[in-house]
């Protein structure tokens, strides 16, 4: 028998007999774990250990009787915005929903990181940057799976989509679009579409643009505040939103129930 005390992220809490509660957890340590909470609807700590809440969790567990209770949880972060948001609700449902089904990835410290960091900028962010930001996050997260894209350059002629203007200290975008293409598992500029692909091929492929291309490959490898402060469009925020929902879908590997159920809201 002993006590523990981890630093913790509430994933999902699911009632068990009549007044207590299975509780599932992330921490750095011991990635996801599961407790029991006991107490009634009037118990303060049931209403501390609410999905999202994160802050330092104590258990007692017997070794014994392989049971673990929740004896206290101080909260030190907690997301009011989402109570006044669907479509915050539903993107925090996906993330977690991804986490538990792929077991962070197999790396439950960068997890732990990347998990909170999204659900804390999510908090702060409008409907609009929020969905940057829910890309941001499930392209990441394609990393930790191991299934990025490596090469933002075109997959066929090595041309990159974008470049830099020294003088002007701007960036440039090459002419005509970007695809993707899950077959080659990168992305091809319009002039090789052209040649490589016939009609039938090219509805199996993602469009999207060079600004697009550009800002998943500022989201792989640059600090987050240079995706952060690249400007899309709502029709390349559509664009980049159905391919990633397709790639961690495919990579999840399995259905993503809250993504389905949130068809319409996302």
């Amino acid at each position: 028998m002993r006590n523990i005390k981890r630093k913790a992220l509430i994933l999902t809490c699911k009632m068990q007999g009549e007044n207590n509660r299975l509780i599932t957890f992330l921490t750095k340590e011991d990635g996801i774990s599961t407790s029991i909470l006991y107490g009634g609807p009037k118990s303060k700590l049931r209403s501390l250990v609410s999905p999202w809440n994160s802050g330092e969790i104590n258990l007692y567990n017997d070794e014994v009787k392989h049971t673990s209770k929740i004896t206290d949880f101080d909260v030190e972060k907690c997301h009011m915005s989402f109570r006044e948001s669907l479509y915050k609700t539903m993107a925090a449902n996906v993330a977690t929903e991804i986490v538990i089904l792929t077991k962070c990835a197999g790396s439950s410290e960068e997890c732990f990181t990347l998990l909170n960091g999204f659900l804390d900028g999510l908090d702060l962010l409008d409907e609009c940057e929020g969905k940057k930001g829910f890309i941001r996050f499930l392209f990441r997260y394609l990393g930790l799976l191991g299934i990025q894209p490596s090469d933002f350059n075109c997959v066929k002629c090595a041309s990159p989509f974008y470049s830099r203007n020294q003088s002007q200290n701007d960036v440039v975008y090459k002419p005509g679009g970007a695809y993707y293409s899950q077959s080659e598992n990168g992305f091809i500029c319009s002039d090789c579409l052209k040649s490589l692909f016939d009609s039938k091929e090219r509805q199996q492929l993602f469009e999207l643009t060079p600004r697009a291309v550009a800002y998943l490959n500022a989201t792989s490898v640059c600090e987050p505040s240079v995706s952060r402060r690249m400007q899309l469009t709502d029709e390349e925020i559509n664009l980049l939103q159905r391919l990633v929902f397709s790639l961690i879908s495919s990579g999840v590997g399995t259905k993503i129930k809250s993504l389905q159920s949130g068809t319409g809201i996302l």
